[in-house]
Order: C-alpha cells, then structure tokens, then sequence
C-alpha cells in the first residue's frame, strides 16, 4: 500500500491470473455484489474473486448438463422426437432448459 499525496492510503489490488468467466460466474458475481458485500469484497481484496468466479462457472455448467441430460432421458426426448416432430422437441428442451436453469440458479448460483 503507498500513500498518495493527501495521505489517503491508495490500494493496490494484487495480479490475479485472469480466467474467463462464464454466465454463471456474472450471475453470481451479481449476487455478491447485491447480497453478499463483505463476502464480494473479500475475495476482491485478496485477489481471489476471478479464481472463485471461475470455479462456480464450472461448477454451475457441469450441473446445468448433468440436470440436462438426466432430464432428456427420463422424459424420452430423443434425436427422433427432434426428427419427427421438432416442435414438439423444442418446447420439451426448453421446458427441461428452463428447469435446469432453476435448479442450478438455487443449488450454486444465489446461495
């Protein structure tokens, strides 16, 4: 920390490797930043918020698939459904999308 001419401490934040972060990550940094302040700021500080952001990007998309997949199996949303009738197929992956989306947004992203 150096101090700047009116002696107001100037904080230097330090070099965090940068990891690209994905809309799950923006969501909850989202919801640090509105709900979660001190927590937010913390990582900020101690230069760990790109690392934390990261991690639950990747923990969020690996669920949303793993929800996904287990969705597509267990109504029998198949790649014939899509071919035969892919109205039908669009609104049934846009129901389990939208479910998924649910799951993960209270399981990881807003907790």
């Amino acid at each position: 920390m150096r101090r700047l001419a009116n002696n107001l401490p100037s904080l230097i934040l330090s070099n965090e490797e940068s990891k690209p972060i994905g809309i799950w990550g923006q969501r909850h940094a989202r919801y640090l930043k509105q709900n979660r302040k001190v927590l937010y700021m913390n990582l900020l500080t101690s230069g760990k918020l790109n690392a934390y952001l990261a991690n639950i990007d990747k923990q969020a998309q690996e669920r949303f698939e793993r929800l996904m997949e287990g969705m597509k199996q267990t109504q029998g949303i198949t790649e014939q459904l899509k071919a035969e009738n892919a109205l039908e197929w669009v609104g049934r992956m846009n129901n389990i999308r939208a479910c998924a989306m649910e799951i993960v947004n209270e399981e990881i992203i807003y907790t």
